[in-house]
């Protein structure tokens, strides 16, 4: 099947350094329907999103176009992993109450997808996609990994990414929107303000693993011949000098939710 693919090549690294979201963004997606059997996680990549559902659902339906993504997703009781591409999953009409989108639905053609999650999702149910951007560190740390990202390895990102950018503020979305309680940030949660954050903990190499995993990188390689990773690990140890300190991330997500 023909889909963007910009992570197939690396689908072991993507499974190991991708984030892992917030259980409470999970809470709050579940208590937003009224049956809790059948969830489809769809571009489920590595199953992050697919896994924290299957603690909600008795059955998560997750689905992706790669065949190596699918290969290295995370197993979970519950969680059936099957090759689709979002366009075409193969799914009964009005079957399930939620579908989630964890930072893919920017690669989907939007109008098939959306005609599908008509199709599939129940009356009431609930679509819910979600995106992040750059996480935060510290100021010297933060100065470098936006230096990577717009200046080795900016010219190599898909066109897609602009919506992530914007945090999907203009990703155009034709439901009737429900919309979380946003954090002391203020504003509305449309891609503007978030209501929920990753927080892990790192060393220097978890940042560099992280970077690995962007399309933009991997475009670099397959463009350049070298690893853009190079360029970046002097200057982040100049930021970050010693690689066994743990530092705390702050790394927000950016949700659109709409009811069926």
């Amino acid at each position: 099947m023909s889909f963007p693919d910009h992570f197939s090549g690396h689908a072991a690294a993507y499974s190991r350094h991708r984030p892992t979201y917030p259980a409470e963004l999970y809470v709050w997606l579940a208590g937003l329907v009224d049956r809790h059997d059948v969830a489809w996680d769809c571009g489920t990549g590595s199953g992050q999103a697919a896994v924290g559902l299957a603690g909600h659902f008795s059955r998560v339906v997750a689905t992706d176009a790669s065949p190596q993504q699918i290969r290295q997703a995370r197993r979970r009781p519950g969680v059936s992993y099957v090759l689709a591409a979002a366009e075409q999953p193969p799914l009964p009409d009005h079957s399930v109450a939620l579908v989630t989108v964890a930072q893919a639905v920017h690669w989907f053609d939007l109008e098939a997808f959306y005609a599908q999650v008509r199709r599939i999702g129940r009356p009431g149910g609930i679509l819910a996609v979600w995106t992040y951007s750059l996480f935060t560190v510290d100021p010297d740390v933060d100065e470098v990994v936006r230096w990577y990202y717009r200046d080795v390895v900016g010219p190599y990102w898909p066109t897609e990414r602009w919506h992530v950018e914007d945090r999907y503020r203009n990703l155009p979305f034709p439901f009737e929107s429900v919309g979380p309680e946003v954090d002391s940030s203020g504003g509305d949660n449309s891609g503007g303000a978030s209501a929920f954050s990753m927080r892990p903990t790192w060393r220097r190499e978890d940042v560099v693993a992280q970077l690995g995993t962007w399309s933009s990188t991997n475009r670099f390689r397959d463009a350049v011949g070298t690893d853009p990773l190079e360029i970046l690990r002097p200057r982040l140890a100049e930021a970050w000098p010693d690689a066994d300190q743990q530092k705390p991330i702050d790394w927000p997500l950016y949700v659109n939710v709409g009811r069926l």
